[in-house]
């Protein structure tokens, strides 16, 4: 059976895949530094002898910042590692879009700070402003993982020898969930309350840690079979 005209690389492509480990190994030393990056707001409180357990409390939100980010940024380590193992090769595309999605982890320790300092010491108005810059910042990073899904769509001489076009369409769904929950978390926090908006943020970090090996192209398959029927 012929291949979709959307699977078939355009006469003249001239793609010569190159090698991963530079992009690997740069990837990781980025995600290794932004991760470590993150304990740098965590600091020993001032207390006074026998207040040292109110001290640490009053560093409470710090740490659940801390937690949540460190989370958010193991997960996208996680989806990169997957998301290298689709591709045979690299292009001159494929490491700028890995830029972007660099781009998008080095900006996490911002937001987690403005967010444990809204948490510490902010009102509630101040709490909007972080959940949002934190929805809007998560937001932003998912962008460069549907770019990288969709090249690869309409490259598929860069796919491995596993890796089929229902795979590569079905993970396509996943940043597009991101662009959208997160964007409405952020606007949940802002019209609604804050913590509301933030445990929407917990939750998609949850999805995109268990949805880290892909989504399965089962339903999709189902949904194809039903049409032909």
């Amino acid at each position: 059976m012929p291949a979709a005209p959307e699977e078939v690389e355009p006469s003249g492509s001239d793609l010569r895949p190159g090698e991963t480990d530079r992009l690997k190994a740069f990837s990781d030393g980025v995600f290794a530094i932004v991760i470590t990056l993150l304990v740098l707001d965590l600091r020993v409180p001032e207390f006074q002898k026998g207040e040292l357990f109110g001290s640490l409390l009053e560093e409470a939100p710090s740490l659940f910042a801390f937690v949540v980010s460190f989370v958010y940024i193991g997960v996208l380590w996680l989806n990169h590692h997957s998301l290298l193992r689709l591709i045979r090769g690299t292009t001159f595309a494929i490491n700028w879009i890995n830029l972007g999605i660099l781009f998008g982890v080095v900006i996490i320790p911002f937001p987690t700070a403005v967010l444990a300092s809204a948490l510490a010491k902010g009102g509630t108005h101040d709490l909007r402003v972080a959940v949002v810059m934190y929805a809007l910042a998560a937001a932003l990073m998912s962008s460069p993982w549907l770019v990288f899904f969709v090249y690869l769509h309409r490259h598929p001489a860069l796919r491995a020898e596993h890796v089929g076009a229902d795979q590569v369409r079905a993970q396509q769904y996943r940043p597009i969930t991101g662009i959208v929950l997160y964007g409405f978390t952020g606007l949940l926090g802002w019209i609604a309350y804050p913590l509301i908006g933030l445990a929407g943020i917990v939750v998609m970090i949850i999805f995109h840690g268990l949805t880290s090996e892909g989504i399965s192209t089962r339903p999709l398959r189902w949904v194809r079979s039903g049409r032909r029927r």
